[in-house]
């Protein structure tokens, strides 16, 4: 087992990974659930880890009502999430109560929102079951739903309790799946760990085609990667979690352009924005050329895109930047991009203008 700890003084909190996890679940929750139910809240694709869970949960005298919506960025919306909250209220979860996030970063970030909500706050506890959000989004305490007007911008912070990382369950997910999720974890070497991103492009393949130590590996440096930068800026206010946003900006634009139908996944997105992240940077003088070219192979060769091609987006600069306006990000009118002098060498910048990010993106083939 590796035991991680995320270090936020009062809302500090363990995540926990080991394999065959799921099974013992019940006894790790046992202390948090003070003989209370725990609610879970799952989606249709993880069927087989929500009965390993329950009867975890049951082993361990913890009562459990299973509540599953269906998978899919759609869910992450106001009418799932009105329809979660009616559910909860009617299973009658206390302030004190925890609620058990089970799946992917769809499920995750909408019972975390709920949960911060929910009678002005209450526990959650995930469990995240596909690989990009047991190495991102299940660690950090960033909640919320999409809107028309863009992803994740109506949420909360809120940590979790504790976070179960069990890699088996990633046996279950098709390959597509994982490899979205291994874009965020070459994010982590492209932000400030070179070592660890040559580490990614001699082990990728062993870790897509689902090698126990290769995964376990990437996973607990991803994780402790996201530790220590949310311990040193929790709300995104020094910008050293800005950081974590790299690809980001353009993948979130490339996703809205795409209608967030599932055509192009999340991770497939930031892939394809981290690529162009460096892109632009070397075309600004910045990186150097072969940086970017090297981030751009190593994507490729994971089977993931690295720009508009590759994504399937042809709309022109004009059109994408227009979706970067509603960007979380955005201050007093500008655009905090992420950008790179070399790999492993990310910064912030908050000088580059609009028009700028469209020229370039007209530049790029489709």
């Amino acid at each position: 087992m590796t035991t991680i700890p995320v270090s936020l003084g009062a809302r500090s909190y363990d995540v926990v990974i080991e394999a065959g996890l799921l099974a013992r679940a019940g006894a790790l929750l046992a202390p948090i659930a003070r003989g209370r139910p725990m609610p879970i809240v799952a989606d249709e694709a993880v069927a087989p880890h929500l009965e390993t869970l329950r009867a975890s949960l049951a082993a361990a005298g913890i009562a459990s009502e299973a509540i599953v919506l269906p998978a899919g960025e759609g869910s992450k919306s106001w009418a799932t999430l009105e329809l979660l909250m009616d559910r909860l209220l009617a299973l009658g979860v206390e302030r004190r109560d925890h609620v058990i996030a089970l799946g992917g970063g769809v499920i995750g970030d909408l019972v975390g929102f709920a949960s911060a909500i929910l009678k002005r706050g209450c526990g959650f506890v995930q469990v995240p079951t596909t690989l990009l959000a047991q190495v991102d989004s299940s660690v950090g305490g960033k909640t919320g739903i999409n809107t028309q007007a863009g992803k994740n911008l109506v949420g909360a912070f809120h940590q979790p309790a504790i976070v179960l990382i069990d890699p088996t369950t990633l046996d279950t997910l098709p390959l597509r799946e994982v490899r979205a999720g291994y874009a965020e974890v070459a994010k982590y070497g492209l932000i400030d760990d070179p070592e660890f991103f040559a580490w990614c492009e001699g082990n990728a393949d062993r870790l897509l085609a689902g090698d126990p130590e290769a995964r376990e590996i990437a996973i607990a440096r991803s994780v402790a990667a996201k530790a220590r930068i949310v311990g040193e800026d929790e709300r995104e206010t020094s910008g050293r979690r800005a950081l974590l946003n790299l690809g980001h900006t353009f993948g979130h634009a490339l996703e809205a352009e795409a209608g967030f139908d599932g055509s192009l996944l999340h991770g497939e997105a930031v892939a394809a924005g981290m690529a162009l992240a460096f892109a632009f940077s070397a075309s600004r003088g910045l990186c150097p050329p072969e940086d970017s070219a090297r981030v751009a192979a190593h994507l490729r060769a994971a089977g993931l895109p690295d720009g508009l091609a590759a994504a399937g987006i042809s709309a022109g600069g004009a059109r994408l930047v227009d979706h970067m306006r509603h960007d979380k990000k955005m201050e007093s009118g500008t655009l905090a991009l992420l950008l790179a002098r070399g790999i492993g060498q990310t910064y912030v910048d908050r000088g580059v203008a609009l028009d700028e990010i469209a020229a370039f993106l007209d530049t790029q083939p489709r």
